[in-house]
């Protein structure tokens, strides 16, 4: 499998066979070049990684379940390690800190992220068929799919939110953005 150094890569979709033939079909796109050109896009210069997950329609449905009370498929998924969103931009289009998270001990340091270190920025988990499912309605191919929703998930990861209409706005135009001056196109 080819490495990737900003992308911890998994795919859990069938069996190994299965899995192969998905990760040769992702060897072929430079997800990592395409990370920090949507990074860059928004502004973000510092070394970071993230975690991407590939896989079906049960797994992505079991962590709907666990993690958002929605028992059933999505596309995709997306789990942010920050504290706070790191990209600048209005409040409207922002998640919020997590109001319910448990609260350290007032004498607990925040955790401060080394200079120079790579800041991990989260998870993303994308259910395969759904993505190709999603590709064939919407007649465009399975690669641009494939980068829309990675776009869209590293958006979440560095703190935006599509909960709010200027948000979803922002994302969706962000995204476009991205795609087409990345010159990927629903071919």
């Amino acid at each position: 499998m080819q490495e990737h150094p900003l992308i911890e890569l998994y795919v859990t979709v069938g069996n190994d066979q299965q899995n192969k033939q998905i990760e040769q079909l992702l060897s072929s796109v430079n997800l990592d070049a395409f990370v920090q050109r949507t990074l860059l896009q928004i502004g973000i210069t510092q070394k970071v990684m993230l975690t991407l997950l590939v896989t079906d329609e049960a797994g992505i449905r079991d962590m709907n379940k666990q993690y958002r009370e929605q028992d059933k498929p999505t596309d995709v998924l997306s789990f942010p390690l920050l504290e706070q969103p790191l990209v600048e931009a209005p409040e409207e289009q922002l998640w919020q800190p997590q109001e319910n998270a448990e609260t350290p001990p007032a004498n607990t340091p925040a955790f401060i992220n080394p200079p120079g270190a790579i800041l991990n920025l989260g998870d993303i988990v994308m259910s395969w068929p759904t993505l190709l499912q999603q590709a064939r309605d919407a007649g465009h191919s399975g690669q641009y799919e494939l980068l829309y929703l990675l776009c869209h998930g590293v958006l979440h990861l560095v703190g935006y939110d599509d909960h709010t209409e200027a948000g979803y706005q922002a994302m969706v135009g962000l995204q476009n953005r991205i795609l087409q001056e990345s010159g990927i196109t629903k071919a």
